[in-house]
């Protein structure tokens, strides 16, 4: 089995407090989230974590409201909270999801933990990019998190968690999904108000539990006009913003030798 993390936070520069915005007429994006995760069959424990600032005790009063292990840890060195939480819990092999991807599919999910449970990989992800922005998981041991955690320099790789693993993981040990057709065009995740929108209309629309994969692109290949609610953003934002910080650190770093 398999421990589910889900890093978690009120501060968002983009879009504060979007993780307890209602995504329908009774559930916040991290409850309808965490109702998703919960029709996994493979998934061990669900955990919450979220930072050790005041702003997140909302989080924490929520996952006590629905039952949900929370753990508080460092604001900015994420990969330290995501260790430290692997660490307290005993968790030997994690899945990595963010709280901002609420129509996260059980079904997929539970293809790479079978995947994973093969034994033959230390790292199964599903982001070669293909996938809709939204559906993003990755599966690994505890002792490439560890190996992270000691290791790692850069702003990026302390700040998004995995960038350290996979620069040093072993590519025979490595898997990655793909989608057989490409539907990338379709942004499914939760940055920007508008990204709330098409969420609330894709949740309200699907009548079916859990919101599968397969749903979400027949409803949207039916609605195109959809798509441009949201289409006005790049992929993975916050990690260039990341690199852009490292090259600075680099920079400086290299100034000081000269």
């Amino acid at each position: 089995m398999v421990d589910c993390i889900i890093q978690a936070r009120m501060g968002s520069t983009r879009f504060p407090k979007k993780i307890l915005q209602k995504i329908d007429s009774r559930k916040t994006v991290l409850e309808f989230l965490i109702s998703q995760l919960k029709k996994s069959n493979k998934i061990k424990k669900i955990i919450i974590a979220t930072t050790s600032l005041g702003e997140d005790d909302e989080i924490v009063n929520l996952c006590k409201k629905l039952n949900i292990i929370c753990f508080r840890g460092e604001s900015e060195n994420v990969l330290d909270r995501y260790y430290q939480c692997a660490k307290y819990f005993g968790s030997k092999n994690i899945m990595r999801i963010t709280s901002d991807c609420p129509l996260i599919d059980p079904e997929l999910i539970d293809e790479g933990i079978e995947k994973f449970q093969e034994n033959k990989y230390d790292y199964v992800e599903n982001s070669e990019g293909k996938f809709p922005h939204g559906v993003d998981y990755c599966i690994f041991k505890f002792s490439k998190l560890q190996d992270a955690w000691k290791n790692a320099n850069l702003p990026s790789e302390k700040e998004h968690v995995i960038p350290y693993i996979l620069k040093k993981i072993n590519k025979k040990k490595y898997f990655n999904f793909h989608s057989k057709k490409d539907y990338s065009k379709y942004r499914i995740t939760l940055d920007y108000p508008e990204d709330l929108k098409l969420l609330r209309i894709i949740v309200s629309e699907i009548d079916t539990r859990p919101i599968l994969l397969k749903d979400i692109i027949n409803f949207l290949e039916k609605n195109p006009n959809l798509v441009q609610i949201n289409s006005g953003h790049q992929k993975d934002e916050g990690y260039i913003k990341s690199l852009e910080e490292d090259k600075k650190l680099v920079n400086q770093l290299n100034g000081d030798k000269n």
